[in-house]
């Protein structure tokens, strides 16, 4: 099964059973379960925004079952990347002039369009870590929720050594999600506030992404994603 970018976030799956496993291995099948907590059985294009200080950045999210394309326009151009996602791993690419290469590492953490929100931030490439734990259980919003560690595989790629997710417990959404530097300090924080129903599953209305001061642990941006429109694609799936 595969995963999109929402459903990530918010798609509503079977509720978790009572693992008599370790903590490990509890959190790999919570993971996985916030991964593809949707199969992509339809297809779905996605329009909204970033919103910042006053200024929207278009954004749209073409899922095509393993394939996600990411689209934000500046000064009316089209910017593009696309995901390919297997059960293990994933691939970064970015599409210039009808081409397609391998995104840049460097580039991961650089933000967009001057939003909070970085191509690693968009991609959700961390989901994807292999070193994970399970930290125990926590509230967000009221809602109890497992506390997974995921620890990055890379020195290099990407701005974040750890990142602490928040998944519901029950219905195996992911509620928050903090990024913290090589020092433990926090980089950028993650939270839904807003779903919207699709047909019997819900999506991503609005998440509000927080950059923090490293140092003072303070907030010095916020960032909104929202989006205003949902239908259902038509046509063939892109390979």
């Amino acid at each position: 099964m595969k995963a999109s970018f929402l459903t990530l976030l918010c798609g509503f799956a079977t509720v978790l059973a009572p693992l008599s496993v370790s903590a490990d291995a509890q959190a790999d099948k919570i993971l996985a379960t916030t991964r593809y907590a949707a199969t992509m059985q339809t297809q779905q294009d996605l329009h909204g925004y970033m919103s910042k200080n006053g200024k929207r950045t278009p954004l749209s999210l073409f899922l095509r079952n393993e394939n996600i394309q990411f689209s934000y326009k500046v000064m009316g151009n089209d910017n593009r990347f696309h995901m390919r996602l297997e059960d293990d791993h994933y691939d970064l690419l970015e599409i210039r002039g009808g081409k397609t290469t391998r995104f840049s590492d460097s580039k991961l953490s650089e933000s967009i369009n001057g939003t909070d929100v970085s191509y690693e931030d968009l991609s959700m490439r961390f989901l994807y870590w292999k070193d994970t734990k399970l930290e125990g259980e926590e509230k967000v919003n009221g809602q109890l929720c497992y506390k997974l560690r995921l620890t990055n595989p890379s020195k290099t790629a990407g701005e974040y050594r750890i990142v602490y997710v928040w998944v519901h417990k029950k219905y195996g959404a992911m509620m928050k999600l903090i990024g913290y530097n090589s020092a433990g300090k926090p980089l950028k924080q993650f939270l839904v506030t807003d779903l919207m129903r699709m047909g019997k599953d819900y999506t991503l209305r609005t998440m509000r992404v927080s950059t923090v001061d490293p140092k003072s642990n303070k907030t010095t941006g916020i960032t909104y994603l929202e989006f205003k429109k949902a239908k259902k694609a038509e046509g063939k799936k892109t390979r």
